[in-house]
């Protein structure tokens, strides 16, 4: 710095170093379009090798989530047994001779609507009977049907089957 090398600058206690640029030759117009266009073609080059980069590390993230050649055998041996398992069981069906003739289903879809309306039936003519009572009740209808000991579908997580 004494010797005019190298500048010095003090901020409080912190002194800064940098070199002279008044030493330096000073560049020509020409030196600096060329030096100018020589960053336009490393930044240029900087973005295609940025490109470049991106797409091979995204074909090495879908070349690592891809199953390996033995991962693939395992899984077609997995799937060759479950289409014979399958099929061994679509051939059993098949040979049944337990089948459901259709007069036999439309028997017994007729009898789960009859059970179902005698089942909405009752129920509501139970709740219209409990409603007339706890019109004259005194206390909440949970505490009269814990001390009459009445357990409701709702309570037992019961539903309606839905219609066939």
């Amino acid at each position: 710095a004494q010797q005019g090398r190298v500048r010095e600058k003090v901020y409080g206690k912190q002194k800064i170093y940098f070199a002279d640029q008044e030493q330096l030759p000073a560049a020509s117009d020409a030196e600096l379009r060329g030096l100018d266009g020589e960053i336009a073609a490393r930044s240029a080059q900087l973005q295609a090798l940025q490109q470049s980069c991106r797409h091979m590390e995204a074909e090495l993230k879908d070349l690592n989530s891809s199953m390996t050649t033995p991962e693939i055998a395992k899984e077609i041996e997995a799937l060759r047994k479950d289409c014979a398992s399958y099929t061994e069981k679509l051939e059993r069906i098949k040979s049944a001779t337990n089948h459901v003739t259709p007069e036999e289903k439309e028997k017994v879809c007729r009898e789960q609507q009859l059970y179902r309306r005698e089942w909405r039936r009752r129920k509501r003519m139970a709740t219209e009977m409990l409603d007339a009572i706890l019109e004259g009740y005194p206390k909440s209808k949970k505490q009269f049907f814990e001390e009459v000991g009445i357990e409701t579908d709702e309570d037992h997580g019961v539903v309606l089957p839905p219609t066939v």
